[in-house]
């Protein structure tokens, strides 16, 4: 008797999928640590911050799979729709699919009996696979969304798992550790602003990949120095760290991102990401105006509460520098430390619109990385 796990891992091998990030379901149990074990893994803390990542990993040249619970496309569809759909990035959702058959948890039914609706009005791919006798069209699926260049989810029933002989995972139990945190961190009055620190950057990069937070800061890299190794993001807030460490595990030039504290606030999943995997060659730069700069200045909550450098730290990036003035900000660039709390003043600069779709920004990007 076929196992219906393993068939999965087949096709996954032979699409040539090299990574998977995952969050966990009940009814996958028995597939997940097959995929561990077969294929690279992430583990993620939030969908749509996965979303992000295998764009980066895309970019860079890697083909992706996310394997989740369905009721997570709902924390996607925007993701999907602003980053996916409108660069046209492909992904293959392989979704374990809860609300429909045999759910016994009435949370589960309301987005579930609806997620085909939903998927068809969000203008988003699927298929269905009822049984493990459909297996093969998870096939069919991932060549859609690479040959195609979009988003497809597969919705898998729990059917397919039924009577299958594969071992549930071993739980893990936590690993014993000291840990000593020392930092005395201080915010000061801001001395330059965001368009002062990209230049700085801009002046520092080489051919290094700089991918860009969208709105203000886009435009003002742009302005500063337009190159095909600039990534600039357009929409999907609170992505930009996401793609940024997917490129990093798929390249081997050092990675500079653009991010913000109210980009990172929307997103601060993706610390803990980070601080998971430590890739030597990401640098975040969190530009810091305790202000929602592209939108009007709102006032974010690092105005008077939250220290980003502290909140790194606490996900595990202890390779941090705080700095005020633009000096301090090479030093920081030269050293390539892993996230610079870059505090700034609230300051918009007059910018054009960049002259390019999303599309043109895509292709030229991955032109000028060899992919």
């Amino acid at each position: 008797m076929e196992i219906p796990e393993l068939k999965v891992i087949e096709i996954l091998k032979k699409n040539r999928i090299d990574l998977a990030a995952t969050l966990p379901c009940d009814r996958i149990k028995g597939l997940l640590p097959l995929i561990e074990k077969n294929i690279q893994t992430i583990p993620l803390t939030r969908e749509e911050n996965g979303v992000g990542i295998c764009a980066g990993l895309y970019l860079g040249g890697k083909r992706p799979v996310m394997v989740i619970q369905s009721t997570g496309i709902g924390n996607m569809i925007n993701a999907l729709g602003s980053l996916n759909l409108t660069y046209d990035i492909p992904l293959p959702v392989l979704a374990s699919w809860r609300g429909v058959y045999k759910e016994a948890i009435e949370a589960q039914w309301q987005i579930g009996k609806r997620l085909p609706a939903i998927l068809d009005a969000a203008g988003i791919r699927y298929t269905i696979i009822g049984s493990k006798d459909e297996l093969g069209n998870i096939d069919i699926a991932i060549k859609d969304s690479y040959n195609n260049a979009c988003p497809h989810v597969v919705l898998m029933s729990p059917a397919i798992w039924e009577g299958s002989c594969c071992d549930n995972p071993v739980p893990h139990e936590i690993n014993p550790r000291m840990t000593h945190f020392e930092l005395k961190s201080e915010i000061k009055k801001p001395e330059m602003t965001r368009y002062e620190a990209i230049k700085m950057l801009a002046a520092c990069s080489d051919d290094d990949i700089i991918v860009s937070n969208l709105g203000v800061p886009s435009k003002e890299l742009y302005e500063i120095k337009d190159r095909e190794l600039n990534f600039y993001m357009t929409g999907s807030m609170g992505l930009v760290s996401s793609i940024g460490l997917g490129l990093a595990l798929s390249q081997d030039r050092h990675i500079y991102v653009i991010d913000g504290d109210g980009s990172i606030l929307m997103n601060p999943n993706v610390l803990a990401s980070i601080g998971t995997c430590k890739p030597e060659n990401l640098t975040i730069i969190a530009v810091d105006n305790a202000a929602c700069g592209s939108t009007g200045n709102q006032e974010t909550c690092t105005s008077s509460q939250i220290d980003l450098e502290l909140l790194a730290r606490a996900n595990g990036i202890m390779d941090t520098r705080k700095v005020h003035k633009c000096e301090e900000l090479r030093n920081a660039l030269k050293q390539r430390a892993a996230f610079i709390h870059t505090i700034v003043k609230p300051v918009n600069a007059i910018c054009k619109e960049i002259p390019l779709s999303a599309r043109e920004i895509k292709e030229r990007f991955m032109k000028a990385v060899g992919k």
